[in-house]
């Protein structure tokens, strides 16, 4: 009796023993099968968009394609991993419907409580589609600048000219300013004192332009010969005159600073004043306006202090008493 007894609980153990052992082997097989389908599909995603950048010389199509692949990527991921998952729960006896049910109702209160995450998947999808952002391209977003190191669904990833990393949630984007898409100006305004000529500083600035253009080390960024819009206002102490050069886009910033330098030293070859802001101060005047400036001039103090530590003032030779 004791020999049946026994007999019978080694086979019920064996029994569970097997119906462990194959529930356990067929979860391993789904985590391979899974691992081995992201790395496959990953790899022919990647291969894909290699082979679509090689077809085009655009920088801008390429850079497109490598942002789309590495999100493409990421969504494969996330969805085999979800699929893999509820393999791995049904193998372990759990009903993924009342989950996926229950699944609903939470994430529909969920929702409520995380609409920004939300507002930032589906604004970083849109981004992404009309191809608003890419990386490698230098935009301002919000209160923000700088080069786009990575653009995700969640996120748009920048680094400043400091060096600062920003995280700018897509749901905050309202606004791209992208400054690197076709072609960018290098707009300038130069300052030169009321006395000059505006034609002269005009034909001065042209000449500095066709210099830079006949230049190799900077010709290759500049695509047309310099915009000069003409004078821009009249500043306390300079009249501003506005000019632009078409270039390169992320090359705005060098042309800029290479014609303020050779600009500067044309000026001082030709005497034209780039002003300090100065004042000039009138006495009064009468009906005609023919009252001259007043002379001020600083001299060395020659009336001491009184009791309550005021100055007189000394008339300056040649001026009014």
């Amino acid at each position: 009796m004791a020999l049946a007894s026994w007999q019978v609980s080694l086979e019920s153990m064996l029994n569970n023993f097997g119906s462990g052992g194959l529930v356990a082997l067929r979860i391993s097989v789904i985590l391979i099968v899974a691992w081995i389908a992201i790395a496959v599909l990953q790899r022919l995603i990647r291969s894909f968009r290699i082979r679509i950048a090689s077809r085009f010389d655009d920088p801008e199509v390429i850079k497109r394609a490598e942002t789309l692949g590495r999100v493409f990527r990421y969504l494969v991921a996330v969805v085999v991993t979800l699929l893999a998952g509820m393999l791995v729960l049904g193998e372990l006896g759990v009903s993924v419907a009342p989950i996926l049910g229950a699944a609903g109702v939470v994430g529909l209160a969920v929702g409520f409580g995380a609409q920004s995450l939300v507002r930032d998947y589906f604004n970083g999808f849109f981004i992404l589609l009309e191809n608003q952002i890419r990386q490698g391209d230098v935009v301002r977003l919000l209160d923000h600048s700088g080069l786009v190191e990575e653009v995700t669904l969640r996120h748009v990833r920048l680094r400043d000219y400091d060096g600062h990393v920003h995280f700018v949630p897509n749901g905050q984007i309202t606004t791209v300013v992208n400054l690197s898409r076709d072609h960018a100006y290098a707009v300038i305004d130069i300052g030169v004192a009321y006395r000059e000529n505006v034609d002269t500083v005009i034909a001065r600035m042209q000449a500095v332009g066709q210099d830079m253009r006949a230049d190799p080390a900077i010709a290759g960024s500049i695509l047309e010969p310099l915009e000069v819009a003409g004078v821009e206002r009249w500043d306390d102490s300079a009249v501003v005159i506005r000019c632009r050069f078409k270039c390169l886009p992320l090359h705005q910033w060098t042309v800029r600073r290479w014609f303020l330098k050779s600009l500067k030293a044309d000026f001082d070859r030709h005497g034209i004043e780039i002003p300090y802001p100065h004042v000039t101060v009138y006495a009064g005047q009468d009906r005609n306006g023919l009252a001259p400036a007043l002379p001020v001039a600083l001299a060395p103090c020659r009336n001491p202090p009184d009791p309550n530590g005021r100055v007189a003032l000394q008339p300056v030779a040649g001026g009014p008493a």
